[in-house]
Parts: structure tokens; sequence; C-alpha cells
């Protein structure tokens, strides 16, 4: 618990104050700017092509608030394809870019991606220091490829997904700055999921997210992931990662019923789709190695009924 408590106050630090939005969002209506229309449609369709969940959960959200989310996707996606397919020097130009962006608005014409998150920025007051911990946070996988405990690896997760989630909160609403811890609890938990469900792939990109300190307390070696070995070492090692994020999800749900009413369900939707990505890591024996574990369409519709009824009791 010591442990968790200091992990989870250097997060807090991170976030530092969070202004709470007094003035409501700018909605200058994007729909009748011919420019802007196409700038969010291109967002959706980035959404729609990389995260089927992720375009499923903002679907829940009415049109302006969902086309916004999906921008801040948009942009997420994007600085993480600079990091994951650029050349070291051309990369970091590019990231500076972006950087340049968030911190003036200045971005190029044809520039779709950025014209729809210039504006979902401005409209929703979100603070531009989150977009810029996660220019930093995705930086960071050029630097490191290895983690020697959790307590470093959920700064990681911080950088990568927390921020995705406090900018969220802003376009969805949110009543009071209590909202915050959950929503960076939610974040690692998240990240936490995206980890353990790739952890083959990234293994063969070079990159090994997985805490060395747990590792060794399994008896695991990094060899055996080389290998992919499915092994009780390994089993026990999985439930011990899965239980953990469970209970940052379990932790992250009294944070719902602070948001808005209209993004309540968007936002469990998310969290539900993503725990049914650990129930098939479950289901399929723990194997990350040779399959990618995912929640299907038809997954998604089961769980939304039990949902609404579990947002209705807030």
């Amino acid at each position: 618990m010591e442990m968790q408590a200091r992990w989870e106050n250097q997060l807090l630090a991170l976030a530092g104050n969070v202004p709470h939005p007094a003035k409501r969002p700018f909605f200058s209506y994007w729909a009748g700017d011919v420019a802007l229309r196409k700038a969010y449609k291109h967002a959706e369709a980035i959404t729609a092509r990389h995260s089927k969940s992720f375009h499923f959960a903002s679907g829940l959200l009415p049109e302006e608030k969902r086309s916004a989310v999906r921008a801040l996707y948009a942009f997420c996606r994007t600085v993480d394809d600079i990091v994951d397919e650029s050349a070291d020097d051309e990369c970091e130009s590019r990231l500076d870019y972006w950087r340049g962006m968030i911190d003036a608005d200045s971005f190029e014409d044809n520039d779709l991606v950025a014209a729809a998150w210039a504006d979902t920025l401005t409209r929703y007051h979100i603070p531009r220091h989150y977009a810029l911990q996660l220019i930093d946070g995705v930086h960071r996988d050029l630097m490191q490829s290895r983690y020697q405990t959790f307590e470093e690896l959920a700064t990681y997760c911080y950088g990568v997904a927390s921020t995705v989630g406090l900018m969220s909160m802003y376009i969805v609403g949110f009543k009071s700055n209590e909202a915050v811890p959950y929503a960076i609890k939610l974040g690692v938990a998240l990240q936490m999921t995206n980890i353990l469900r790739d952890i083959g792939e990234d293994y063969q990109n070079g990159r090994l997210y997985l805490p060395r300190e747990e590792l060794a307390f399994f008896g695991i070696r990094e060899q055996d992931i080389a290998e992919g070995r499915i092994t009780d070492q390994w089993r026990q090692f999985m439930k011990f990662q899965i239980e953990r994020t469970r209970h940052l999800y379990e932790d992250s749900w009294a944070g719902v019923k602070l948001l808005e009413r209209e993004g309540q369900l968007a936002i469990g939707a998310a969290s539900v789709f993503y725990q049914g990505i650990l129930d098939d890591i479950e289901k399929h024996d723990y194997n990350v190695f040779t399959r990618r574990s995912n929640l299907s369409a038809a997954g998604k519709l089961s769980r939304i009924p039990a949902l609404w009824l579990k947002i209705k009791t807030l």
C-alpha cells in the first residue's frame, strides 16, 4: 500500500492544479464550417481505423463531444505513429512541430488532424500542458525500452494514457477536481491493459514494459518472453498483473459519477471494453505471444445493458 500511495502521489504531482472550467465550452458549431467539418471527419476515420473500442465508446457521446474526443484520439495516434515510424532526426523535428502547434496554434494549412485538435483544445479549454506531457510520454519510447519497477512504469502510463483521460474530462465535462485521481488511475489501467495485450508484439519491436523487479520475483527471464514460454510462473505473473489492473479499474469507477451525465456511459464503456481484453487474455491461457486479445463487437454490445444499469445507480 505504501508503494501504491507513492506512485499515485507522484502522478498527482505531475497533473498539477487542474483548473475546473468555470466557462462552458465554446460551441461555434463547426458543422457550418466546411474546412473544420472535413478535419473532424478525418479524425473520425483515424479513430475508426485504429481503435474499434475507442470508436464504439466515443459513439455514446453527443455529436460535438464525440467529434472532439475523436480529434483527441487522432492527435494521440499521430504523435504515437511519429515515434514508431520515423527516423530519429525526423522524429524530433516532427514532435517539435506538434509542440509548436500546441503552444502557439501554429500548423500547416493542409494538416487536418492539427486543425481539428486546435479547435478542440480551444473550444473545451483543455490545459495544454497535458498535451505536451503526452508528447513527452510517447517520446520516452525513443530513450527507454525497459522498466525496473511498477512505480517507474506507472509514470510512463501517466504520460501516454492518464494525460488522455485528463484531457477527455474537459470534453465530456466534470463536476469537481475530485475527478482527477480517478482519471489518472483509469489511464494507468487502460495502458496496463494495452501493455499486457501487446507483450509479444512489443518485444519483437525491442520493448519490454513489464517491471523487471516483478519478472524476477516470479522467476521469469527475458529469454522466456523471447521464446513465448507459457509456464506456471508465467501464469502466476499474469494473474498478478491482471488482478492489479482490475483493482485500478474498480478504484477508478467512483470517478464516473463526477463526470457530466452525458459523458458517463462513454467513459464507463471504455473501462468495461478494456476489461474485456483482460478476460480474453485469461480465456486463452495468458498467450499474449502468438495472438492479440480483443473484445468482439458482439461482446461490446452485450456489456452495454449491465453498464447502463450500473450508471443509473450512481
